[in-house]
């Protein structure tokens, strides 16, 4: 099937359950691994995003008196849907924002997950009674907020955008999803797939740049913003949201540890070292363990075992089932990492593996690179200390534990971290140590629902995939009768 055909025909801005032309115009979206130009999607203006949030804020008004097991049932036929378009749903990703299809699919699997799970727990939203003595009751009940907007990244961008719908729309609010600049398509055929399963103005669609996104955030009828990016986007949507006094949850940005102790299963903890970087997503996932701290005395062991591992990644087509890593999503973000692989060389550290463009057929024209590999890294390097957000893995080498701890917090992310070790009483006291907010011991990189993820320090301010996203998505009122 030709690339026209699998593409969505609507380029629009949906919201109030039809299709908009855009005020803002249109803006051209590339297929990153062949440099194909996909054709327009639409920008949404200030104008365009009052309109959007007007629509989901009249939608509110019934949806969220909307008896919870209906709003489950939405949810589970939207899920339903994405099923029997899977494949479909992860070439488009596959095609517009360069991760491998086989990975996407399985992108496609976790969205449907999440959204069947928080359907599920619709009829947890409870409040409780509190005692106040003979002649009065006390209870807390929880209530949506309103109109919540959804900002998501590039990296997932199916799963990011129905998976993180499910929250807010289970708890009663309606959401306007921002699908990201550079991968919008996708979500665009999520809508031609799921219309009319809500009504209209629960679920909307309002693709844009730095105009939108900035539009959802000063608007008075938006009370609760989310981010799913970087740490400095985070900033400017809480300086923004400040003014105004909104709601911010945020899943930021991550240089996250993994350490490898000397009396770890060394066959295990290579594997997950290499692993963990997820490679297939050519590094570009806010869990991967880019900092590999080694012990000393196991230190040229698990090197020479990672340079072995990552020889199973070959970058290649998105479109190929075989493909076991993929394109960069867009020019701007391969030279940035360029930029840090040369910045490596120049630093001291030794390049180990990869750091240039592949020579394969058929990706001359993409954002392709190699699985990239530094050693003898040390924490004065910036890329130790900066988020590069590509296949780029800086392996240090360390003997004394406080100070190994000391570098591995010294950092202002603290999204996740892991430990590899045999010993029990080693990962619990490692465990304790890390300054982030999810450890894997004997594990990376994955996640495991309904576990909370989310961040400490600049990493982020809210915890998902959990019963605690739903939780987020309530404000608690009290209600005192006197009878």
């Amino acid at each position: 099937m030709s690339i026209e055909k699998l593409l969505p025909r609507h380029r629009d801005l949906y919201y109030g359950g039809a299709w908009h032309r855009p005020e803002g115009g249109y803006a051209d979206s590339f297929c990153p691994s062949t440099g194909e130009n996909l054709g327009p999607c639409a920008v949404a203006s200030h104008a365009d995003v009052d309109a959007a949030v007007r629509a989901a804020h009249e939608a509110y008004g019934s949806w969220r008196r909307t008896a919870p097991g209906e709003r489950a049932t939405v949810l589970r036929r939207i899920a339903q849907v994405m099923r029997e378009h899977r494949e479909e749903l992860a070439m488009i990703d596959a095609i517009d924002c360069g991760n491998p299809v086989s990975a996407l699919m399985h992108d496609v699997d976790i969205a449907t997950q999440l959204i069947d799970y928080f359907a599920g727990l619709v009829y947890e939203l409870r409040g409780s009674t509190i005692p106040m003595g003979e002649g009065v009751i006390d209870m807390t009940v929880r209530e949506p907020y309103g109109v919540c907007a959804r900002i998501v990244a590039y990296n997932h961008p199916m799963m990011f955008t129905a998976s993180r719908l499910a929250a807010a729309v289970a708890a009663g609010n309606t959401v306007i999803m921002k699908p990201p600049v550079q991968a919008p398509l996708s979500a665009y055929r999520l809508m031609e797939l799921i219309d009319g399963i809500a009504p209209p103005g629960v679920i909307n669609v309002l693709s844009g740049g730095t105009e939108c996104g900035q539009a959802l955030v000063d608007h008075p009828l938006v009370p609760k913003v989310t981010l799913i990016g970087s740490i400095a986007t985070g900033k400017a949507i809480s300086r923004g949201a400040a003014e105004h006094l909104k709601h911010v949850s945020l899943e930021l940005g991550g240089k996250n540890a993994l350490v490898v102790y000397p009396d770890a299963d060394l066959e295990r903890a290579i594997k997950g070292a290499v692993a963990g970087m997820c490679f297939t997503w050519c590094g570009q996932a806010c869990s991967s363990t880019t900092r590999l701290f080694v012990h000393e005395s196991v230190y040229d062991q698990v090197v020479q075992g990672v340079l072995e591992g990552v020889r199973a990644y070959r970058p290649g087509l998105p479109t190929d089932k075989a493909t076991t890593m993929g394109a960069i999503v867009s020019r701007e973000q391969y030279d940035k990492i360029m930029h840090y692989i040369e910045l490596g060389k120049q630093e001291g550290a030794r390049l180990a593996a990869g750091g240039k463009h592949p020579d394969g057929a058929g990706l001359a024209d993409g954002y392709f690179i190699e699985p990239t590999v530094f050693t003898d890294v040390t924490m004065d390097m910036r890329i130790a200390r900066e988020e590069i957000f590509g296949p780029v893995l800086s392996i240090l080498k360390w003997s004394d534990e406080d100070e190994m701890f000391d570098q591995v917090n010294s950092l202002e992310y603290g999204l996740a971290a892991g430990v590899y070790t045999t010993r029990l009483d080693t990962a619990h006291r490692a465990a304790g140590r890390f300054e982030a907010g999810y450890v894997w011991v004997n594990n990376a990189a994955k996640h495991f629902f309904p576990a909370p993820f989310g961040g400490y320090k600049q990493s982020g301010n809210n915890r998902e995939e959990s019963f605690e996203e739903l939780v987020s998505y309530t404000q608690l009122k009290n209600v005192y009768i006197t009878l």
